[in-house]
């Protein structure tokens, strides 16, 4: 339920007669924001600093693209290189890319648009080209299970400083943040552990290249971690911070490779915008921990909640004021006109 103040300062605005301005957004002139020029590039459903070309992120269509990626440059926004990938079965529903420590660029095949049903999804992993040019390579494939069964899943992260794979699942009725073992296995089956539960619908993710932070987004907005000891802690709403933008389906994020700076997309028929934001200094604010933590020895325990996030209270009577300051003049306004009208000519 709506917090008091909140429904009646909506329900006063709802009255008003005049569109209110819309929500700021960064600004795109901003030379760190480019849009994707590539009209095979349909649906930017996945994007990823390059940790060996500055400058180049790696993107990918969200499904019937094939085995392919793409590296954009970033100051034209042209495709500088696409790779296919050979030795992989056909994709199915690609959604996600990372880079790990290794060097190697991990492609995440893990949605499941019918609910959760596939029986396995799959990663597929391969060295990052040290010439960018149009080429194919020979990736290697992974066999992915969700511990407690399977999951619709469209964020997929590795951590870059152990390497390990993490995928937060979307829409099911229970997301959840899951673990892959420390190292992938070619043969068999990798299942992933859950660690955490969560509480949003997560279109993508991203670590800080410092492997500090961790930040999960949707299609509206997006929340950060704190990272400590392979976990998520504290948890920072960034949909207002200043710098990151609203959007209307938010799909993808990635941090530059100094970490100063978030790219978030929203995916068009075409000309993807990729926009820059500057969401935080790296401090997070007290916020209710994730609603569940697994222990080392595979146990759940329940994590305290924490109190109200005084910011957002703050945020709350900001919006409640303006709104009956804006209504009572309004009403004044039309009472004034009125009057005017009824006056004997």
């Amino acid at each position: 339920m709506r917090p008091l103040p909140y429904v009646l300062g909506a329900a006063v605005l709802a009255t008003l007669p005049v569109a209110l301005p819309a929500p700021a957004a960064a600004d795109d002139s901003s030379p760190s924001s480019f849009t994707i020029e590539d009209p095979r590039i349909t649906e930017s459903s996945g994007l990823a600093a390059s940790r060996a070309h500055p400058g180049v992120y790696w993107t990918h269509n969200d499904s019937s693209d094939g085995a392919y990626v793409y590296a954009v440059d970033s100051k034209t926004g042209k495709t500088v290189a696409r790779v296919e990938l050979r030795g992989i079965g056909r994709p199915r529903d690609v959604e996600a890319i990372s880079i790990g420590p290794d060097g190697n660029v991990y492609v995440g095949d893990i949605g499941d648009n019918l609910g959760g049903t596939w029986p396995h999804v799959w990663i597929y992993r391969f060295p990052e080209p040290k010439v960018l040019k149009n080429t194919t390579v020979t990736a290697t494939q992974f066999t992915v299970k969700y511990e407690g069964g399977a999951r619709n899943a469209e964020a997929m992260m590795v951590h870059p400083k152990t390497g390990r794979v993490y995928i937060a699942s979307k829409s099911d009725d229970d997301p959840g943040l899951y673990e892959a073992p420390a190292t992938l296995s070619a043969q068999g089956t990798n299942v992933f552990r859950r660690v955490a539960d969560l509480d949003m619908e997560v279109t993508d993710g991203a670590f800080a290249p410092d492997g500090s932070r961790l930040v999960l987004r949707g299609y509206f907005a997006a929340s950060e971690y704190r990272w400590t000891n392979g976990r998520p802690q504290d948890l920072k709403e960034l949909k207002d911070q200043p710098g990151l933008p609203i959007q209307r389906q938010g799909e993808s994020v990635t941090f530059t490779p100094e970490g100063g700076t978030l790219h978030v997309t929203a995916p068009r028929s075409s000309g993807s915008k990729v926009t820059a934001g500057r969401p935080s200094a790296g401090e997070l604010l007290p916020g209710p921990r994730p609603r569940r933590i697994i222990k080392k020895d595979g146990d759940y325990s329940r994590a305290p909640t924490a109190s109200k996030d005084p910011t957002r209270t703050r945020r709350t009577r900001t919006v409640l004021k303006a709104g009956l300051t804006f209504g009572a003049a309004m009403v004044l306004f039309l009472g004034l006109k009125r009057l005017v009208r009824r006056r004997p000519q």
